[in-house]
C-alpha cells in the first residue's frame, strides 16, 4: 500500500509515474496530454488510455470494492498462467478540488499486439476468421473451466487476441464478473451457463457489426456463436474425458498423451482402469495448465511465445538439428547454437522502424512461411537471408502496426482504422496458399 496525501495506490510495484497523472480529475475530463491515441470501446465503466513511462496502461472507473476485487482476481489468474490482462493498481480515496469523492480505478496494463475483435471484423474479411477467433474463445474458455473459473460474462468483447502462427491466442480482459472455485472446480451447470452467456453474446456482438454492414454476408452470427458450444465440447472430452479400448491396443495411450500435447496441455496423471479380465483398458488424463510448447521453447531459448508459435519454433530447431546432423547433441547447447545462428540474426535483420508491426515469434514464423512459398513458387531452396530481405520488403513494410493496437473491453472504434489495409493483412493470414502450409 503507498499512499500520496489522502490518495491510496495498491499495487504489487509502485510506479512513482502514477503519482504524476491527474487523479483529482474525473476520467472523463482528464487532459487529452495525458491520453493514449488508441482505439477504444463501450463498456460498462468508462475507460481510458494512458502512457506512462513508455509503456500504455488502461484506467477503468468503478467501485473501490469492484476494483479491488477485479485486480485481487486478475493477479491470482496471473499466478495461475491464464491469459489475461496484467492488473497494474487500484487508486482509491480520491477527491477532486473541492474534495467531492471521486470514483476509484483499476490500472491495468496494455497489452502489446492484441487485436480487439471489432478490428478484424469489416467489409472484406472472410468468414473463417470468425471460426478462428471463436476457436481462441473456446480454447480460453476450456482453460478457465479447468481450473475453475466461472466467467459469468464470456463475450468477444472481454477478450483480446492475438497472433498466433497464423491462429489467434485469446486473453481474459474483464474479470469483474469472474469467481473462482479451487476447491471442487465447476459443476456442469456452471460450465453450461458460461457456454450459454458465450453464445448469446457472440451472436450479439456479430449481430450489432452485421447490422453495421461490417461483416461479409458470408458470416451467419448465430452459426458462428454456436460454433463455440461445439467447440468447446470437443476440447472438454479431449482433455477430461474417460476413453476405452482393448488392453492390447495400449498404444492409444501414448497416442492420447501426444494429442493433449498437440493442444498445448500437459499431463499431470493418468487415470487407468482394466476390467476383471484385464483385456478392457480405459484412461483418463489429469491435465494441467495449457503452455507445452511455451514451456519447453521458454525452457531451451528464453523466448517467450504463444503456443503455436512455440510449436513452430521447436519444429524449426529440429530441423536445424536434422539439417546439420545434430540430433545426438545436448538439447539446450543446441537451441543456444540455433537461438544465436539462425533467430536472433532474423529479428536483428529488421528495420527498426519496423519492429512495432509484428511480434519477433511472429516475424519469424511468418518469414519460415514465406520462405517457403518462394521456395515452392522457384523451385529452389531459398537462403534464409534471400527471404528474410523478401519478407521484409514484400509482406511486413505493408503490415500496420500491431503494438498499439487495442480494446480493452469492448466496442465501437473511436479511431479510425485504414480498413483496407487491415482486410488485406487478415485476408492474407486466412489464405490457405501461403499461410497454412508449416
Amino acid at each position: 500500500m503507498a499512499i500520496s496525501g489522502s490518495l491510496n495506490i495498491t499495487a504489487a510495484m509502485v510506479d512513482p509515474a502514477l503519482l504524476d497523472l491527474p487523479w483529482d480529475v474525473p476520467l472523463e475530463d482528464w487532459p487529452e496530454n495525458t491520453i493514449a491515441a488508441l482505439p477504444k470501446g463501450i463498456s460498462r465503466h468508462l475507460v481510458r488510455f494512458v502512457n506512462l513511462s513508455g509503456y500504455v496502461i488502461a484506467v477503468k472507473e468503478t467501485s473501490e470494492d469492484l476494483a479491488r476485487r477485479e485486480y485481487e482476481m486478475l493477479r491470482t489468474l496471473q499466478r495461475m498462467d491464464v491469459p489475461c490482462v496484467e492488473p497494474v493498481a487500484v487508486i482509491s480515496n480520491r477527491a477532486d478540488e473541492n474534495g467531492q469523492p471521486l470514483e476509484a480505478v483499476l490500472v491495468t496494463r496494455h497489452l502489446k499486439f492484441s487485436l480487439p475483435y471489432r478490428a478484424l471484423f469489416s467489409q472484406a474479411l472472410r468468414p473463417d476468421t470468425a471460426t478462428r477467433l471463436v476457436d481462441a474463445l473456446s480454447l480460453l474458455l476450456v482453460r478457465l473451466h479447468i481450473i475453475g473459473f466461472f466467467w459469468g460474462d464470456v463475450s468477444l468483447s472481454n477478450t483480446l487476441f492475438r497472433r498466433d502462427a497464423g491462429s489467434f491466442a485469446a486473453y481474459l480482459v474483464d474479470a469483474e464478473t469472474g469467481k473462482l472455485y479451487t476447491g471442487g472446480g465447476l459443476s456442469n451447470g456452471q460450465r453450461e451457463n458460461d457456454l450459454e452467456i458465450a453464445r448469446v453474446n457472440i451472436a450479439g456482438e456479430l449481430m450489432d457489426l452485421a447490422a453495421g454492414g461490417r461483416v461479409e454476408e458470408d458470416v451467419d452470427p448465430v452459426e458462428v456463436s454456436e460454433r463455440i458450444v461445439a467447440q468447446y465440447r470437443t476440447l472438454w472430452a479431449e482433455l477430461t474425458g474417460w476413453e476405452s479400448f482393448p488392453g492390447y491396443e495400449r498404444w492409444r495411450i501414448n497416442e492420447r498423451v501426444d494429442r493433449l500435447n498437440a493442444l498445448g496441455f500437459d499431463i499431470e496423471e493418468l487415470a487407468i482402469r482394466t476390467d476383471q479380465e484385464g483385456t478392457q483398458v480405459r484412461i483418463q488424463p489429469k491435465v494441467v495448465d495449457a503452455g507445452h510448447h511455451q514451456r519447453r521453447l521458454i525452457r531451451l531459448t528464453g523466448i517467450d511465445a504463444e503456443e503455436n508459435q512455440a510449436r513452430r519454433l521447436l519444429n524449426d530447431l529440429d530441423s536445424y538439428a536434422a539439417t546439420f546432423g545434430r540430433e545426438e547433441q545436448d538439447e539446450e547447447a543446441l537451441a543456444h547454437e540455433w537461438v544465436a545462428q539462425v533467430f536472433e540474426p532474423v529479428v536483428r535483420a529488421i528495420p527498426r522502424d519496423l519492429k512495432g508491426k509484428l511480434e519477433p515469434a511472429e516475424v519469424f514464423h511468418q518469414l519460415l512461411e514465406h520462405r517457403w512459398f518462394m521456395s515452392q513458387k522457384q523451385s529452389r531452396d531459398v537462403p534464409l537471408a534471400e527471404a528474410v530481405a523478401a519478407y521484409i520488403d514484400d509482406i511486413l513494410r505493408h503490415r500496420r502496426d500491431e503494438a498499439t493496437v487495442i480494446n480493452p473491453q469492448t466496442g465501437i472504434l473511436t479511431l479510425p482504422l485504414d480498413e483496407e489495409e487491415l482486410d488485406a493483412e487478415l485476408d492474407a493470414d486466412a489464405d490457405g496458399d501461403w499461410r497454412s502450409r508449416v
